[in-house]
C-alpha cells in the first residue's frame, strides 16, 4: 500500500496527537498521506482514485458511520480502537507502527462486510405515490416505537410470506456484524462475521412465543406499520445504524435485502471470534 486516507473522529483524538503521529510515520516511510477534511464526511467529497485503504481512528461508531460514507468507494478500513469495546477495530494504538509496516508490505488480508439496504416507503393519505427514501446499514436497521409511545404493531414477511404480525416495542434486523450490537443486547444470536445471513429479533414482544429468526441475506424482509389500536395512529421510526431516523406511521413499508456494497475491513490479526468474544464480553474483559 503506498495511499492512505486518514479519518479521525475528533471527540476521541482531540488534539490530533494519534492522528499526527500516524501521519509522520506514513510520510517518514516516503509514502502518500491525506487528512479528511471533517467527520463525518461531507456527502459529496470527492477522494483522489488511488487511495489504498482508510484509517480510522474512533470507535466502532466511527467506523460504522465511514463504512456507510464509502461503500461507494470500494476503500478497505483499518480501525484503531479509541473507544471502549472495539469489535470492528483491528488495532489498539500501541501497535499502530506495526499495523503500517505490514500495510506497506502488503501483509494484510481483507473481509467483506455485508450490508443492508433498507427502502421505506412513507403512505400519506393525501398522496397518490408513497414517498420512497433509501438508506443503507452495515450494522442493522431498529424499528422502534418512538418516544413515550403505546406499544406498536408490526406485521414481519420474509419474501412475501407473513412470519409474524408482532406487538411490542420493535424489531431489530441485523447483519452478522450488527449481531453483536443491539441484537445481541435484545437476546439475539452470535452470527458469525462472515456469514451471509440477517437475524430479525422483537424488542421486548408482548406475548411468550416470538423469538429471534435466522434468514438467508439473499431474502427480502418487509415490515408493515399497523396501527396500535383501531383508532390510534402509530407512531414509529427506523433507525439506520443508530444514525439516520426516519419518522414512521399506520401503513408505511420498510422493505430489506442485501445491499449491492459490503464493507471491506482490513484484518492483521489471527484472532478468532470466540476469542474475540471472551476478551470483550466475558471475564477477560472485567
Amino acid at each position: 500500500m503506498d495511499s492512505f486516507l486518514i479519518i479521525t473522529n475528533k471527540e476521541k483524538d482531540p488534539d490530533l496527537r494519534v492522528t499526527n503521529k500516524i501521519v509522520t510515520y506514513i510520510e517518514a516511510a516516503g509514502k502518500n498521506v491525506i487528512l479528511a477534511d471533517s467527520f463525518p464526511l461531507e456527502a459529496d467529497v470527492r477522494l483522489p482514485e488511488n487511495v489504498d485503504c482508510a484509517i480510522v481512528l474512533g470507535g466502532d461508531g466511527t467506523i460504522i458511520r465511514t463504512a456507510n460514507d464509502l461503500m461507494t468507494h470500494d476503500i478497505p478500513l483499518l480501525g484503531v480502537n479509541m473507544g471502549t469495546l472495539g469489535f470492528l477495530a483491528e488495532i489498539e494504538e500501541h501497535h499502530v507502527p506495526e499495523a503500517l509496516d505490514r500495510l506497506f508490505k502488503d501483509d494484510y488480508r481483507t473481509e467483506n462486510r455485508i450490508m443492508i439496504e433498507g427502502q421505506v416507503f412513507h403512505h400519506r393519505s393525501h398522496q397518490d405515490k408513497p414517498e420512497q427514501t433509501t438508506a443503507y446499514a452495515l450494522n442493522d436497521v431498529v424499528i422502534t416505537r418512538k418516544g413515550f409511545s403505546r406499544i406498536i404493531s408490526l406485521g414481519i414477511y420474509v419474501n412475501d410470506v407473513l412470519v409474524d404480525n408482532f406487538r411490542g416495542d420493535g424489531v431489530i434486523i441485523s447483519t452478522p456484524t450488527g449481531s453483536t450490537a443491539y441484537n445481541l443486547s435484545a437476546g439475539g444470536p452470535i452470527v458469525m462475521s462472515q456469514a451471509c445471513v440477517t437475524v430479525i429479533t422483537p424488542i421486548c414482544p408482548h406475548s411468550l412465543s416470538p423469538r429471534s429468526i435466522v434468514v438467508s441475506a439473499e431474502d427480502t424482509i418487509k415490515v408493515v406499520v399497523g396501527r396500535s389500536k383501531k383508532t390510534q395512529e402509530a407512531e414509529a421510526i427506523a433507525t439506520f445504524d443508530g444514525s439516520r431516523v426516519m419518522d414512521l406511521g399506520t401503513n408505511d413499508v420498510i422493505l430489506m435485502k442485501k445491499a449491492q456494497y459490503s464493507t471491506k475491513l482490513i484484518k492483521l490479526n489471527h484472532t478468532g471470534i470466540y476469542e474475540i468474544l471472551r476478551s470483550k464480553l466475558g471475564k477477560d474483559g472485567e
